[in-house]
């Protein structure tokens, strides 16, 4: 990784006996657009506002561009921020909104007014100058708060959840223009959700937090397919979760419902006798024995669902039910329930939780 342009270097943040953000770790390149993702109440927001100056860390730094910031306040550390609620001036125009920050740094009218123009037709909204916020919809009025926090050229862009209160085709459509200005701004991004199609679909890298803590930062890749902890395997993406007791931790043995499976050393430890939760992503299970799936197993198709080009399939594994989706063939009926099934997969995509 390149020098850090942010770096947030073991932050805690307590709020009298109790503390939402523990020891919290994180270097950001510059350009990287970086997104935080976990349940309300884990930390994701206090982190953001920590680098935002609106909380100060009760322990730890917080360094952008080789400069401590840490004690700074908010008008001091040339941050851009989007929140959630828009937080757009009612009293003023769309221009006056997107005008602000530059009219408080001092710039004169002219520049302003040419800087206004600019953000106005990098939203593609130019002819939104002279309206107030109320005669905009909840995406245009995003868009304005987007380009009012951007007009300053700020030197890092942090978003707070900015899309939650969207509908979700605006959502979308929202998300990717976003990211779609980043990368030509080149601004070091930080964006905060709980959404995580949206943190997969725009994120060079995700840092997944749980009880005020990272529990795994990597690529979206990584993070949905290899996660590090129980946490982020169920947090990110479906998940089928099969018990299996260890027969023979030296071949890498399972049982799952009197069913034998090799991990091939996957076992991290575990001893013969051990009690696993291993893990299978839906799409990573075919119905039926399949060329190049070394592992199976046997049950009875206990529910089947047609979607039109795609038919989900849950298949009873003695006490586990197992999902996974088959595409439509006009030409080959859906299995019906209380079949007989097998299941199979590759053992190198079964996951050993932790």
């Amino acid at each position: 990784m390149a020098e850090p342009f942010l770096s947030i270097q073991h932050v805690r943040k307590s709020f009298g006996a109790t503390t939402v953000v523990e020891d919290f770790n994180l270097d950001v390149a510059p350009g990287e657009f970086v997104s935080f993702l976990g349940p309300s109440g884990c930390g994701k927001t206090t982190v953001l506002r920590m680098v935002a100056g609106f909380e100060e860390p009760s322990a730890g730094k917080i360094v952008v561009g080789g400069k401590d910031i840490t004690r700074l306040k908010p008008n001091q550390r040339n941050v851009g921020m989007v929140f959630q609620a828009y937080a757009l001036f009612p009293n003023l125009t769309v221009a006056q909104n997107i005008a602000f920050g530059l009219k408080v740094g001092g710039m004169p009218r002219a520049d302003a007014d040419r800087r206004v123009a600019e953000m106005l037709d990098m939203i593609k909204l130019p002819q939104m100058a002279d309206r107030y916020p109320y005669q905009l919809s909840g995406g245009q009025q995003q868009r304005i708060a987007l380009a009012r926090a951007i007009a300053p050229k700020p030197k890092l862009l942090l978003l707070d959840e900015p899309l939650s209160a969207l509908d979700a085709k605006v959502r979308v459509s929202l998300r990717e223009e976003i990211r779609s200005i980043q990368k030509k701004l080149g601004i070091t991004t930080i964006f905060v959700t709980h959404d995580q199609e949206e943190a997969l679909s725009i994120s060079d890298r995700i840092a997944v937090m749980y009880g005020g803590r990272a529990e795994q930062v990597g690529t979206p890749f990584e993070i949905y397919n290899r996660p590090a902890t129980k946490f982020v395997a169920n947090f990110v993406g479906t998940l089928n979760v099969l018990e299996g007791k260890v027969t023979d931790a030296a071949m890498g043995t399972v049982q799952v419902n009197n069913q034998e499976v090799s991990l091939k050393g996957k076992l991290n430890g575990s001893k013969s006798g051990d009690t696993l939760s291993l893990a299978l992503r839906p799409e990573a299970i075919s119905l039926g024995r399949q060329p190049g799936h070394d592992a199976s197993l046997s049950g009875e198709i206990a529910e089947v669902h047609f979607l039109g080009s795609v038919i989900r399939v849950r298949v009873g594994v003695g006490g586990n039910t197992v999902s996974l989706d088959t595409f439509n063939n006009s030409t080959t009926p859906p299995p019906a329930v209380g079949d007989k099934a097998d299941i199979s997969f590759s053992s190198g995509d079964m996951l050993v939780l932790h």
